[in-house]
């Protein structure tokens, strides 16, 4: 009986110190973290990557790696946003890039209001489906958002699609055969 104290007094010591020490310490993001960042939005498992590269610079990690549908590379803030990402299918030579948030920010805004003007908020089936991809990527419904607006590359086979949450423009690229979420920027 005083073991099983002893023992029960240690564990609560134990976790007692170990809380008190988090509770002080910053949240520190590990070069794991930032790769389970990256596959995760890829919607890769650990498995399914090959090639993998991480790279620590001053106010962010640069990720890439492989996959059996193409290459991946990611700038990922220390803080575990994504600030770029780039995708390249193996099976083409298409490339789908995304560009510095900050950069991307006027350019969104001029594609919604273009995209207003276009199209009325009637969409065909595969816009919609398209629509319907970014906004579950997301984790958002169609009535969450206001200025939506989905336009397809001839050249690339990829949807655009743009919308509006909360004042926070969001540009979403979606595959035009598989419906597949490529890329989001918000910002």
């Amino acid at each position: 009986m005083v073991k099983r104290r002893k023992r029960n007094s240690f564990i609560i010591l134990a976790s007692t110190l170990l809380l008190t020490g988090c509770g002080n310490s910053e949240l520190e993001i590990t070069q794991n973290d930032i790769l389970e960042v990256a596959r995760d939005d890829a919607n890769a498992t650990k498995k399914e990557c090959s090639n993998v590269s991480i790279q620590e610079e001053k106010k962010y990690y640069t990720v890439s790696f492989d996959t059996t549908t193409g290459s991946y590379e990611y700038k990922i803030g220390k803080d575990g946003i994504i600030q770029e990402r780039n995708y390249k299918r193996s099976n083409s030579e298409v490339v789908s890039t995304t560009e510095p948030v900050e950069e991307k920010k006027e350019e969104t805004k001029t594609e919604t209001k273009k995209e207003e003007k276009k199209e009325s908020t009637s969409f065909d089936e595969n816009q919609q489906a398209a629509i319907d991809a970014a906004l579950a990527n997301a984790g958002l419904g169609q009535e969450d958002v206001t200025d939506i607006g989905c336009a397809l590359d001839e050249e690339t086979q990829q949807y655009t699609v743009t919308f509006n949450f909360h004042g926070t423009n969001n540009t979403s690229t979606v595959d035009a055969q598989s419906f597949a979420v490529l890329s989001t920027i918000m910002g």
